[in-house]
């Protein structure tokens, strides 16, 4: 599985703190996912981050 991060992303660091495995923060200052496919030791706290975003900016690709 992996996740996409869109343009509504407003930067706020949550998903990046909740699975950093996944979820880096750009120069640009909002958030990007992992261009692989999620490890299976990331995949709960990744799906954790994308229903915590307060934007409902990550999906899955």
């Amino acid at each position: 599985m992996k996740y996409a991060v869109d343009e509504n992303c407003i930067g706020c660091g949550l998903c990046n703190a909740t699975c950093p495995e996944v979820f880096s923060m750009t120069d640009e200052g909002t958030a990007k996912a992992i261009e692989e496919d999620v490890p299976a030791s990331a995949e709960e706290t990744a799906k954790e981050a994308m229903e915590n975003c307060p934007v409902g900016a990550i999906g899955q690709a």
